[in-house]
């Protein structure tokens, strides 16, 4: 029973650590909202502005990925599926979320799907660096 007291507790220090870093990340969204919108004489409104920065993040994302030569494309995408690892955690917290009496239903179920996915990413990645790997040993 000390052992679930001490996980509840260390679950309670890590939802508090959650929570204060999408504070944080939400305070610098608004600031950085507010200096676009002061930016611009109070003419735009701040969330067309973070749309528009959702906008761009989406062109430069397409152009950086589809600017990587071809050989090089599936290695480093297949690799980089450890990023999904850190929405596994993300995941997790929300999905958890009930073991600290805070959080709602619908955070977790979306946690749910995002462990869901995300693990389905992971998985498929190192199916394909498995397969990527076996076109290169030799056959005899």
């Amino acid at each position: 029973m000390e052992n679930l007291n001490a996980a509840i507790a260390k679950l309670k220090v890590v939802a508090d650590a959650a929570d204060s870093a999408a504070g944080a990340a939400q305070n610098c969204a608004d600031q950085l909202a507010a200096a676009g919108h002061v930016a611009s004489g109070g003419a735009v409104d701040p969330f067309v502005f973070r749309l528009a920065i959702f906008a761009l993040a989406v062109f430069v994302g397409y152009y950086v990925v589809w600017s990587v030569t071809p050989a090089l494309h599936t290695p480093l995408m297949s690799e980089t599926n450890a990023i999904s690892s850190v929405i596994v955690v993300g995941a997790l917290l929300a999905v958890g979320v009930a073991a600290v009496d805070s959080g709602s239903t619908l955070a977790r179920v979306v946690g749910f799907i995002a462990l869901t996915l995300a693990s389905v990413n992971i998985f498929g990645g190192f199916l394909v660096t498995e397969r990527m790997l076996a076109m290169y040993k030799k056959k005899g």
